[in-house]
């Protein structure tokens, strides 16, 4: 099941689990001010679901079929009140949306025990679902772990960009600026700058005119403290194949972890990405 459809995002997840040759369920929450009574997605129809109809909606799933796998990719402002929705009809969930409250989040899960239908309800949250940008920050949080302090008196800026829609911070750049702290190059997630109107993508970022709609264009900078010595990542995304493939990755790893009955009930894509389960 994949929710917040007719979005982009989520419609390009639901594209790829029909390519990869999952079942994808022919129904999808959605918000109260989307006109659409439903989409096709790849052949499959799916009737789009507003918020009055969730609970009914999630229940009668779960009782058909109790190994659903939902995954979130709605708004900020509704993806709590969906997962605590998921958790209470014993369904286990993927959630791609950011902005979200991850911590509580994690006590819907823990809250939720075995439902009737049998099995725990497992989740992996995560910011971020492309696997080489999931590396990077893997490899930056194992680097702060070995040289903490390395960039001490260093001081990080960082800007992303991301389609003028995208109403929240990057949960990646709050990830990677983490990461960058603990190495010693401290900053307030507050003063990451977003970048959301078209025109200063284009001339600032270097977004391509054919991209405004879909994209995650981001620049860290380290400048020492006598600004004799620069550092400078980036890491660019076109499009949104990458993120949907992902997920893919992500939902039939988290149905694993289920049918093995993983003590572990919370993961992130970090987790997939040392599994060795991404394709």
């Amino acid at each position: 099941m994949v929710n917040g459809m007719p979005g982009k995002m989520a419609t390009a997840v639901a594209e790829a689990v029909v390519s990869r040759g999952l079942t994808l369920v022919p129904l999808g929450l959605t918000g109260d001010q989307v006109a659409e009574e439903s989409v096709s997605v790849s052949g499959v129809d799916v009737r789009l679901v507003r918020p009055a109809d969730r609970g009914a909606t999630l229940a009668a799933i779960a009782a058909e079929h109790p190994s659903t796998v939902v995954v979130d990719y709605t708004h900020p402002s509704a993806v709590n009140v969906n997962v605590a929705a998921y958790a209470a009809a014993g369904l286990s969930f993927v959630v791609g949306t950011t902005g979200g409250d991850e911590a509580a989040m994690r006590v819907a899960v823990a809250d939720a025990g075995v439902p009737a239908s049998g099995g725990a309800v497992y989740a992996l949250i995560a910011p971020n679902m492309a696997k080489q940008i999931v590396a990077l920050q893997a490899a930056l949080e194992a680097a702060a772990v070995a040289f903490p302090g390395a960039y001490g008196g260093y001081t990080l800026s960082v800007v992303e960009s991301h389609q003028s829609h995208k109403a929240d911070t990057s949960g990646t750049a709050k990830a990677i600026v983490g990461a960058l702290g603990a190495l010693g190059a401290p900053m307030d997630v507050a003063d990451i700058v977003k970048v959301r109107s078209p025109d200063e993508q284009m001339a600032r970022m270097g977004v391509p005119a054919d991209a405004l709609a879909g994209h995650a264009f981001h620049t860290y900078r380290l400048v020492s403290g006598d600004g004799s010595v620069r550092f400078e990542l980036q890491h660019n995304v076109v499009g949104r194949a990458v993120y949907a493939e992902g997920t893919v990755d992500a939902v039939i790893f988290l149905d694993a972890r289920r049918q093995a009955a993983d003590p572990v009930r919370v993961y992130n894509m970090i987790d997939v990405l040392r599994a060795g389960e991404m394709s």
